[in-house]
C-alpha cells in the first residue's frame, strides 16, 4: 500500500501534458507544442563550451552539498549587481533547478498545519509542494483582467497559521509582472505578521513593455529578513534540461536547506556548476536575442487570439505565457457530440482537432483560462493559431 502523501499527489498537469505530445508525435500526428515552459533556443555556446571544459578537466567528482565556492561566489556577485541584493556565499545553496530551491524552502519552513498563501492562477507545482511539507495551500486571487497582485485579499486570508507566501513575478502562467506599490504593501504585509515570501525570480530577465525587475528582498532589512530569494538558470540561458537553480536567504534558513540537500541529491551536477560560472560571467547578447523574439512573438499572439470570437486575452509584461479566458466556450458541444464543460474538455478538444497542445487553466487553479507558450518558432505559432480558429468555428 502506497503512503498517503504518495496517494494524494496530484500529477503535473505540465509534465503529463509533454509526455502525451511526445508520443503522439512519436505516432506521425503533426501536433504543436505550446504548451512548454521551456526556450526554444540551444544554450548559448560558451556555456556549452565551459561545460565541456570541465568535463575534460576531470570535474564530475562529488562537490559541497550546497554548491562550489566559485559558483555561490558568482552567484552572490549576480545578485548584487543585478538585483541589489547582499548575500553571501554561505547564504546561498545551489540546488537541482529552482523547482528543488522553492521545495526546500517549504520543507525548512513549515510544520504540519501550517498555512501557505498562493496568488493564483499559480504555478501547479506550488500546490503538491505546500501538501509535501504537510502544509495547508490557501489561494488567493489575484486582480481579473491584469492578475495583478490583490493585496486587501491576501491580508484578509492571513491567518495566525500564515507561514509563507509563494511570489512568483515575472509570472507563470499569466506573464504578470508586480507592481512596485503592491511588493512595497506585501512586504509590509510580511514583517507586520511574520511571515516568509518566498519569491521565485526565476523569468527575471524575460521582461517587456519597458518594465523593470524588482526583488521583493531590496524593499528594507526587515523584509530582507522575512525573503527567500530563488532564482535558476532554465529560463534566461535555456538550460532548462542542466536543472540548476539557487535559493539565497538569511543565513539560517540557508544552512538548513544545505542539511537537506544532503539528505536529497547532495550537490548539483558539478560540471553543470562549473559551467553556470560562465553562463553569469559570460556574453549576454544571446539572453537580449532571445528576449526580443519572445517580445515579438507576444505581440503577435495577444493581437491574433483577441480576434478570435469569444477568447478575451489579458496582456503580459513577462515570461513566456498569455492566459487567454476561453470560457465562452464551456457549453458548447463538439461534432462528435461531446460538450466542452471547462477548460480541461478545451483543451482536448483543441489537441485532438487541431493538433494544438495548450494547457487547461484549472491545473493553475484558474478554471476560465488556458496557458498558451509563446517560446515555439513564430511560424508554428500563426500555425497554431490558424488550426485554433478553425476547430473553435466547429463548435455549436
Amino acid at each position: 500500500m502506497l503512503s498517503e502523501r504518495a496517494r494524494n499527489i496530484t500529477p503535473s498537469a505540465t509534465t503529463s501534458l509533454t509526455a502525451i505530445v511526445q508520443d503522439l508525435k512519436a505516432q506521425g500526428v503533426p501536433v504543436i507544442g505550446l504548451n512548454v515552459g521551456e526556450p526554444d533556443f540551444d544554450t548559448p555556446a560558451h556555456i556549452v563550451a565551459a561545460a565541456n571544459k570541465a568535463l575534460a578537466e576531470g570535474k564530475t567528482k562529488y562537490a559541497k552539498d550546497s554548491g562550489i565556492q566559485p559558483l555561490r561566489e558568482a552567484i552572490s556577485k549576480k545578485l548584487k549587481n543585478d538585483n541589489g541584493l547582499n548575500y553571501t556565499a554561505d547564504q546561498i545553496v545551489v540546488t537541482t533547478g529552482a523547482k528543488q530551491a522553492v521545495y526546500e524552502a517549504l520543507q525548512v519552513l513549515v510544520d504540519k498545519g501550517d498555512e501557505v498563501i498562493i496568488p493564483t492562477p499559480c504555478w501547479v507545482s506550488y500546490t503538491e509542494m505546500v501538501k509535501l511539507a504537510d502544509g495547508v495551500p490557501v489561494f488567493v486571487k489575484t486582480q481579473p483582467g491584469t492578475f495583478q497582485l490583490d493585496v486587501a485579499a491576501i491580508e484578509a486570508a492571513l491567518t495566525e497559521k500564515t507561514k509563507a507566501l509563494i511570489l512568483t513575478s515575472p509570472n507563470n502562467p499569466t506573464g504578470a509582472v508586480y507592481t512596485e506599490e503592491a511588493l512595497r504593501a506585501l512586504g509590509k504585509l510580511a514583517v507586520e505578521h511574520d511571515f516568509y515570501v518566498i519569491s521565485d525570480e526565476v523569468y527575471e530577465k524575460l521582461l517587456y513593455n519597458g518594465k523593470k525587475h524588482m526583488s521583493i528582498a531590496t524593499l528594507s532589512p526587515e523584509v530582507y529578513e522575512h525573503t527567500i530569494t530563488i532564482n535558476g538558470f532554465s529560463k534566461a540561458y535555456s538550460m532548462t534540461g542542466w536543472r540548476l537553480g539557487y535559493l539565497a536567504a538569511p543565513l539560517e534558513i540557508a544552512k538548513a536547506a544545505g542539511r537537506l540537500q544532503g539528505h536529497m541529491t547532495s550537490n548539483a551536477t558539478t560540471f553543470v556548476q562549473w559551467a553556470a560560472i560562465s553562463a553569469l560571467e559570460g556574453p549576454q547578447e544571446d539572453l537580449e536575442i532571445m528576449r526580443k523574439e519572445f517580445d515579438r512573438r507576444r505581440i503577435w499572439l495577444q493581437d491574433a487570439l483577441s480576434k478570435i470570437p469569444g477568447i478575451s486575452c489579458a496582456g503580459a509584461d513577462g515570461a513566456f505565457y498569455l492566459m487567454p479566458n476561453v470560457s465562452a466556450y464551456y457549453g458548447k458541444t463538439a461534432p462528435d457530440g461531446s460538450v466542452i464543460r471547462d477548460s480541461g474538455d478545451f483543451c482536448n478538444y483543441i489537441l485532438k482537432t487541431a493538433h494544438v497542445a495548450i494547457v487547461p487553466g484549472k491545473a493553475f487553479e484558474s478554471p476560465e483560462e488556458v496557458r498558451i507558450s509563446y517560446s515555439n518558432s513564430m511560424e508554428n505559432i500563426q500555425e497554431a493559431v490558424r488550426r485554433i480558429a478553425e476547430a473553435l468555428t466547429k463548435l455549436k
